[in-house]
């Protein structure tokens, strides 16, 4: 079974960092594309950061650009997302996904493969 697992969050001050990590198994890494997404309380989960299997075109939210990166080691089978300079308003439950062909890129419904999440909080 396709199977992943998050691991890396916790409380940070604002203006610290994170790093995710996400570990895959029971499928080919490099066969899938990956993303990570986020829900806070009340709201809808977003799409942060996505990047397809073969060419590794990649995809930030305006709101992450220039903060964070998502990368993969396909040897290790492994997602990551280093995080910097964190908000407050980052602050929410992060999801590691894949899927063999997602129809758009980091839109959540394409994505058939979920994590468990989770958290990362942001506060003084």
């Amino acid at each position: 079974q396709v199977q992943l697992v998050e691991s890396g969050g916790g409380l940070v001050q604002p203006g610290g960092s994170l790093l995710l990590s996400c570990a895959a198994s029971g499928f080919t890494l490099d066969y899938y594309h990956i993303g990570w997404f986020r829900q806070a309380p009340g709201k809808e989960r977003e799409g942060v950061s996505c990047m397809t299997n073969r060419e590794g075109i990649t995809y930030y939210a305006d709101s992450v650009k220039g903060r964070f990166t998502i990368s993969r080691d396909n040897a290790k089978n492994t997602v990551y997302l280093q995080m910097n300079s964190l908000k407050p308003e980052d602050t929410a439950v992060y999801y590691c996904a894949t899927d063999p062909r997602p129809g758009r890129l980091c839109v959540r419904y394409e994505y058939n493969y979920w994590g468990q999440g989770t958290q990362v909080t942001v506060s003084s």
